[in-house]
């Protein structure tokens, strides 16, 4: 028993010498907490408050929402972790060293969009009209580098004045900074563009380096120069919406992607766009379940693409009665509508689709529609979505305009696009396929896996009636019926040559099929090749004729 009094008592000592070794913790009194929670809701609630009342009204008289708003009506709900709130300018010039630029005119941060995970940044007009200072840059580069090490979407908003002019070059740097993580990400992330006010000068080329840009009619604006200098450069008078409103970049220059007539939509549609696409390269896109047949087979495809290959039709009409649900969510519309492209579902996968559109300029392919096309075809190689071609196509547009333009090198984006692509690679040739045009449209020498033709199908160096035209060119003027002999002619030719089956017996076409059969035979294909592999020679890069 002593033992244990004696073990106890030396317990007790030990204790004692060990608590008054120990620091003294200093208590922090309750009121003093309070202040210091109180000052942090204050410099929370000024940061979240933007330009201030008067600005925010601002905005909203232009029919434009603030960055917050914006970020609110794109995620789910309640999933916005904002980062670097307390970021704060360091500019000391020109009187900055007087102002206070909450947030420092930029939010960024990340969140959900339909569960899934997404980084995003929105340039606050309200605070220095969104201008591009060092610190704002460095905000944007941050949740860039966020989103390549998670492989998530990168989302930017763009509404900027521009460059600070205040920061000088710092604020180029900063715009530099931003174009190399684009370029970096490329093909690694999805990386989307809104532009929801003006972005000029030196900021358009983060969204032209982006995958996709949306814009909004009316209030999107993006241009190198603005109307002021180039009506005292060239004079030339122009409006900001004749030089880069919406539809002067999604109809004439293709630098957007999609026209949208409110916030709302533009927000939508991104939304749509990302259902189809996976988070990064190394992911499959998801499968979803439209609950379409596989087998389906639609008996009035027949009826919708006209025998005589001189007659126009809409292909979005075939497009739809093959894919899932007949939901197509085209993409540039209404840029070089000549071509059609954009994403589908088989069977529940997701696709890209590539297509010649009779119903202009009977589906000729050109500088813009070759440009169009190439760009799509690349992100869906980077981004492991099969591919489906649909070909109806007399060959590339002739005349000066054309060759002088560069049609040779714009078309040649097009084959090599194609050439490079590893996916799945499914062509259906529907019509006419003439020519080189031909070749470009995914054909067999341009490593399609599978082929099909439909029974209407012209395959041949270029159409009945030219050739005719070209071989039987004496016979004909010597005729003195030279019509009728051109009219055998050109039937003998279409036996001959203008027709599936020649190619179909060299192996270049697979099958000859039915159309109604198209969509449970593209099925049956994508299955088929959903577990091809495919390596090219080990390289830096390729050098795509630009």
């Amino acid at each position: 028993m002593p033992i244990f009094k004696r073990i106890k008592e030396t317990l007790e000592r030990v204790k004692k010498e060990v608590v008054k070794r120990l620091p003294e913790v200093e208590v922090i009194p309750k009121d003093i907490m309070a202040q210091k929670m109180e000052e942090l809701k204050k410099k929370r609630e000024k940061i979240l408050s933007g330009g201030g009342k008067e600005r925010v009204e601002a905005q909203h008289k232009k029919g434009k929402l603030t960055a917050r708003e914006r970020i609110n009506l794109l995620l789910d709900e309640g999933s916005f972790e904002e980062t670097d709130i307390f970021v704060e300018h360091r500019a000391k010039e020109l009187g900055m060293d007087e102002k206070e630029l909450p947030g420092e005119g930029v939010v960024t941060g990340y969140g959900r969009i339909d569960g899934r995970r997404v980084c995003l940044f929105a340039q606050d007009f309200t605070v220095a009209g969104g201008s591009l200072g060092e610190m704002h840059a460095a905000k944007i580069c941050k949740v860039m580098d966020l989103a390549m090490k998670m492989g998530v979407p990168l989302i930017g908003i763009n509404d900027s004045g521009g460059a600070r002019i205040q920061e000088g070059v710092d604020s180029l740097k900063g715009y530099g900074d931003i174009f190399y993580r684009n370029t970096i990400a490329s093909g690694v992330i999805p990386q989307i563009s809104v532009i929801l006010g003006p972005c000029a000068g030196g900021a358009v080329y983060s969204p032209a380096i982006t995958d996709f840009t949306f814009m909004v009619k009316g209030i999107s604006k993006m241009f190198i120069t603005g109307p002021d200098v180039i009506k005292t450069v060239t004079g030339e008078s122009v409006t900001q919406e004749e030089l880069g409103g919406a539809m002067a970049h999604n109809q004439l220059s293709g630098v957007a992607h999609f026209a949208c007539e409110s916030e709302e939509e533009a927000s939508n549609l991104l939304r749509k766009l990302l259902s189809y696409i996976p988070s990064n390269n190394l992911e499959e896109p998801a499968i979803v379940d439209l609950g379409d047949d596989p087998n389906r087979m639609d008996e009035t495809l027949a009826n919708l693409v006209p025998t005589n290959p001189k007659k126009p039709y809409d292909v979005r009409d075939v497009i739809e009665k093959v894919v899932d649900g007949g939901e197509f969510f085209e993409i540039q519309s209404y840029f070089a509508p000549n071509i059609v492209i954009g994403f589908a579902r088989l069977n529940g996968y997701s696709i890209g689709i590539v297509a010649n559109q009779p119903k202009v300029l009977a589906g000729v392919l050109d500088v813009n529609s070759s440009d169009k096309a190439a760009r799509f075809v690349r992100f869906c190689d980077s981004f492991n979505i099969p591919l489906v071609t649909f070909a109806d196509v007399p060959g590339y547009l002739p005349g000066t305009e054309q060759e002088h333009g560069g049609v040779i090198r714009h078309g040649a984006k097009l084959l090599y696009a194609y050439s490079e692509a590893t996916v799945p690679k499914l062509t259906v040739i529907l019509r006419k396929a003439y020519g080189g045009a031909y070749i470009g449209m995914c054909s067999r020498h341009l490593g399609a896996d599978a082929v099909y033709a439909w029974p209407t199908a012209e395959i041949a160096v270029m159409g009945p009636q030219g050739a005719a035209e070209i071989i039987y060119k004496k016979e004909i003027a010597s005729s003195k019926r030279p019509q009728e002999v051109l009219a055998e002619k050109v039937q003998e030719y279409t036996e001959k040559f203008a027709n599936p089956y020649v190619a179909a017996r060299r192996g270049y076409v697979d099958k000859v099929i039915e159309p109604y059969e198209t969509r449970p035979q593209l099925i049956k294909a994508l299955e088929m090749f959903s577990s091809k592999g495919e390596s090219r020679p080990q390289k830096k890069h390729g050098n795509i004729p630009l």
